[in-house]
């Protein structure tokens, strides 16, 4: 949506393509999904921070979706999904105790680069955007809290990914956790 129609960047607010709503339409099926899933399966425990996660995207798009403002802002936070398909590549090697550390050291290094570019980048911009020109009442106000949340989150899992990739030494001990069992990322 955003490489069809740059010009969308330069109105954030109020900023409208079809294909970016139905973007923000579907990654909002996406979340519920993923939720319910959760939810089904048992993984609740285990898993609660992507259900506040989601909750979160869930509800901030729904206003989206409803009022037709921000929907730009929804179009740059979801490019923190970029960024997931290392994270995944991460873990199934991790998961998979593949035999090539070059491969693991290699992946390691461009999704610390992906973490940067689609995660820490756009959700700092949007932040300092909200911040700087979103009014914080009703909806902006709405939207900035959980930007900042959001933000926590963030950084949170940055300084675990930094702990166990980089600075090993750094991590807690993790024993008695499988790689179906709690906090797969932390180790």
């Amino acid at each position: 949506s955003l490489w069809h129609s740059p010009e969308l960047l330069s109105d954030i607010q109020d900023g409208y393509s079809v294909s970016g709503h139905l973007l923000v339409c579907f990654s909002s099926g996406y979340f519920i999904h993923d939720s319910l899933d959760i939810i089904f399966n048992h993984q609740s425990r285990s898993s609660w921070e992507y259900l506040v996660h989601h909750a979160m995207a869930i509800s901030a798009f729904v206003s989206l979706i409803i009022t037709g403002r921000f929907l730009v802002a929804a179009m740059l936070l979801l490019l923190v999904e970029v960024s997931n398909i290392f994270l995944t590549i991460r873990m199934l090697l991790k998961m998979s105790n593949v035999p090539s550390p070059a491969l693991y050291e290699a992946n390691k290094y461009v999704n610390l680069v992906m973490y940067f570019a689609f995660r820490l980048a756009p959700q700092a911009y949007l932040t300092w955007y909200f911040l700087r020109y979103v009014e914080l009442q009703g909806q902006g106000a709405f939207l900035t809290a959980n930007l900042l949340l959001l933000d926590a989150m963030i950084l949170m899992y940055f300084s675990r990914l930094l702990r166990s990739d980089f600075f090993p030494s750094l991590r807690k001990s993790s024993a008695g956790r499988d790689v179906d069992g709690e906090k797969f990322l932390i180790d």
